[in-house]
């Protein structure tokens, strides 16, 4: 992990969490951070399936902020881990709305990183009227090109991490990367999905950051996460229609929002924020020069809290 960014705010504790049962499947996790009386925003954590982090919520002035994070289904705390069925991107957005309804809010600012971005997008589209504005960083729009670049475009960075992610595949099977390890993330044999799933983790996990980091500690709830359902979700599109979020972008083009990229991320690569940028030239681009994917890179997180300042004063992003 890199060290912490000095322009977060100081760790907070939630005021409260807990599960709530979306469906017969599925139960998520919850938490509330920050002043009660505050600005409303729901943080949408990436992956699909990475989870939240106590640092997730150090991005909002608490005193400013009322911050409602969840861990989206399969994902962290939420039950069961991993569980990719009744989970798909409409069904999130149901959630997010469940949320809403249950802290009695109107309208919030929904701030998203990778395929948090993804989703923010995806649900701001759906409820315009719910929203206040948007904070976006590392932009994915889960277009065959990006999920092309996921899988394949990495090996002229990483050709030694592409040659450990293929390895367990057979020659046979390499021609369709993303169906294999479907196949196998999926299955119900401990032992076929926990190697692909941690191959699959490791394989995204070690480029995140611009410049190397000191290994995490293997963790099997981000490894099962993340596989899994970045699997699933990529496989099927995401469950968007083509380009739906840049076609759509008129349905909430109105709203303010800023946009923060990374100049070398090379998990979601600087072109989806330019498409997206183009589409909605009322948002505001900040391109980070000396950074990667990481929300935690020193250039990202000061533009993260700059934006949530920003907002907080003037209800806009200058």
């Amino acid at each position: 992990m890199p060290a912490t960014p000095p322009s977060l705010f100081p760790p907070i504790q939630p005021v409260r969490h807990g599960m709530l049962a979306v469906d017969e499947l599925h139960t998520i996790y919850w938490e509330e951070v920050g002043n009660p009386n505050g600005i409303p925003v729901v943080f949408l954590h990436g992956g699909p399936g990475a989870g939240l982090s106590p640092q997730h919520r150090r991005f909002f002035d608490p005193q400013a902020y009322r911050v409602i994070l969840f861990d989206q289904r399969g994902a962290g705390k939420s039950a069961p881990l991993g569980e990719w069925r009744n989970n798909t991107t409409q069904l999130l957005i149901e959630d997010i709305e469940r949320l809403r309804a249950m802290f009695d809010i109107d309208r919030w600012l929904v701030f998203g990183g990778s395929w948090g971005s993804t989703l923010a997008l995806a649900y701001g589209q759906a409820h315009p009227e719910r929203c206040l504005g948007f904070v976006l960083r590392g932009i994915f729009l889960c277009t065959p090109a990006e999920v092309d670049w996921f899988l394949h475009g990495i090996e002229w960075f990483y050709p030694e991490l592409y040659e450990e992610f293929i390895a367990p595949i057979p020659v046979a099977e390499r021609q369709n990367l993303l169906q294999a390890y479907t196949r196998r993330l999926l299955s119900d044999d401990p032992a076929v999905y926990w190697p692909a799933a941690r191959a699959w983790s490791r394989f995204e996990g070690r480029r995140v950051f611009l410049l190397p980091q000191d290994e995490e500690q293997p963790s099997d709830t981000l490894d099962l996460g993340v596989g899994r359902l970045e699997s699933h979700y990529m496989a099927n599109g995401a469950f968007l229609s083509e380009d739906q979020l840049v076609r759509n972008i008129g349905r909430i083009s109105h709203l303010p929002a800023v946009i923060v990229q990374g100049r070398y991320d090379v998990i979601c690569p600087p072109l989806s924020a330019h498409r997206l940028h183009a589409a909605w030239p009322g948002a505001k681009l900040r391109m980070v020069p000396d950074a990667g994917h990481g929300a935690l890179e020193l250039g990202i997180a000061r533009a993260l809290v700059g934006a949530t300042d920003a907002f907080k004063r003037h209800g806009r992003f200058d």
